[in-house]
């Protein structure tokens, strides 16, 4: 057997097979989600909004380092203050339930322990596998104190590109936050369609200060807020005009 993870599926004893799932209701869902940016104050249950959140943290993830947080702001004083960081915009103002969504690129590490113990559990784990987190994921994530090796990293990368076909990132700090924002904004859509799904509506929030947010949740430097997620359901004053898009022609290229 190949050594190349990437080269061959790992001979992992495992199956689990696709479910039959309805198109159509799939398709409700995806076609009735909306930013809603005015609800009702009828609160979400607390049982949905965790299966909510469960369902969110199902996303797929780059390497399942899952390098994510999601912050269910419950205290009152704090969900308060939150809305205000929102600046108070009705969506957030008028939202039963606000969650903070972070990217983490700094605990990369708790992601690649997470796999290191599942896999070291299992007899049937291939040598490539064990490669793969104990040695590839420290390489290409890791960057040393005050990201020294990043510019080194970029550098053997660029010449190892010029013959081979080669991963070309990500390097540095800015490099392992828009890997993190990209995952994280993988979990968002799933929370935002598990909310539709449950009968209720959500609005993703750009519109906030982040420094403030921060603060408020005790986060470190290392984190970003990726998005602030209201939900709630829907007033008559919910939705500002129909969905507008372009025609399909501008954004989907056959080549």
């Amino acid at each position: 057997m190949s050594d190349n993870i990437f080269s061959k599926a790992p001979d992992i004893l495992y199956s689990e097979p696709a479910v039959e799932c309805d198109f159509g209701e799939f398709t409700k869902v995806i076609e009735s989600r909306r930013s809603v940016r005015h609800y009702t104050n009828e609160p979400i249950p607390d049982a949905v909004v965790e299966e909510c959140l469960r369902l969110g943290l199902l996303a797929p993830n780059s390497s399942n380092l899952q390098p994510w947080e999601f912050y269910w702001v419950k205290s009152p004083d704090k969900l308060q203050r939150l809305k205000e960081y929102c600046l108070n915009q009705p969506a957030a103002r008028t939202a039963p339930t606000l969650i903070v969504c972070v990217a983490r690129p700094d605990l990369w590490q708790r992601g690649q322990k997470i796999n290191q113990i599942y896999f070291s559990n299992r007899q049937d784990t291939p040598k490539s596998v064990h490669a793969y987190y104990n040695k590839l994921v420290p390489f290409v994530y890791g960057n040393g104190p005050l990201n020294i090796l990043a510019p080194f990293k970029s550098l053997a990368v660029f010449f190892l590109g010029m013959f081979r076909v080669i991963p070309r990132g990500p390097f540095g700090r800015s490099g392992n936050l828009l890997w993190a924002t990209k995952t994280t904004a993988l979990a968002c859509e799933n929370l935002m369609l598990a909310f539709r799904a449950a009968g209720y509506d959500s609005c993703p929030m750009e519109g906030f200060d982040e420094v403030r947010v921060k603060k408020l949740l005790n986060l470190p430097s290392g984190a970003a807020v990726t998005m602030i997620i209201s939900a709630g359901k829907r007033s008559e004053k919910g939705i500002y005009a129909e969905r507008i898009r372009g025609s399909q022609d501008l954004f989907i290229k056959k080549v």
